[in-house]
């Protein structure tokens, strides 16, 4: 396993330019294979996704290494995660940052994951059964948000529980989508960047306007 794991990371994270050792590290701490079913463990450490069942997927190694060093959370950042999965990505972000909540909309996803990141004793993770375009208000803001699933428009209420100074970092659109970058100044301003074309499935749920909330 050890030796399929520093594989995966050094030909298919390090080689395509993820540089970041803390996001290096992380990886090496958290070993794939026991996020993915067991009729996939054979496929574990392969550049793919594979799929986790519902018609959801973990994503493939570099995809979670580049978002996590695009949001480049620091050991002081509070983390909002849309889409736990099977937790893969919420156990690497879990690696850097204090805190780690995370969202999923489908429970039976929810209580698998949330079993699997206790039973790893990831004791600064609270995983819950959730509207992501709602984020978690009681617990923001966030210094950074990462959204594992593809809405086709900004969600507003993420944006409002972005702190300044944060980052989101989530893939964007329908048919054609991207992963961005957002950054909220201190005056509240967002400067948004596009990184490459991503293929995501599409964020569900529906963000309810303020007079429903």
């Amino acid at each position: 396993m050890k030796e399929h794991l520093e594989s995966m990371i050094r030909n298919q994270i390090e080689a395509r330019g993820v540089r970041d050792p803390r996001v290096l590290e992380a990886l090496r701490r958290v070993d794939r294979g026991l996020f993915v079913p067991s009729g996939e463990r054979s496929l574990a450490y392969e550049d793919f996704p594979l799929p986790i069942g519902y018609g959801q997927t973990i994503s493939q190694p570099y995809i979670v290494a580049i978002m996590t060093e695009l949001l480049s959370p620091s050991p002081q950042s509070k983390i909002l995660e849309i889409g736990t999965g099977c937790g893969y990505q919420t156990a690497v972000l879990a690696e850097m940052a204090r805190e780690v909540y995370s969202l999923e909309i489908l429970s039976t996803l929810a209580e698998s994951a949330r079993k699997r990141l206790a039973s790893l004793e990831y004791s600064n993770v609270f995983c819950r059964r959730g509207n992501g375009w709602e984020g978690w208000p009681s617990e923001a803001p966030f210094e950074g948000i990462l959204v594992s699933a593809a809405p086709e428009v900004l969600p507003s209420r993420l944006v409002e529980q972005l702190a300044p100074g944060g980052r989101l970092v989530l893939p964007l659109g329908g048919f054609r989508q991207n992963l961005v970058v957002i950054y909220k100044d201190f005056r509240g301003n967002l400067e948004h960047r596009e990184i490459f074309g991503v293929r995501f499935v599409p964020m569900t749920g529906k963000e309810e306007s303020p007079d429903n909330s």
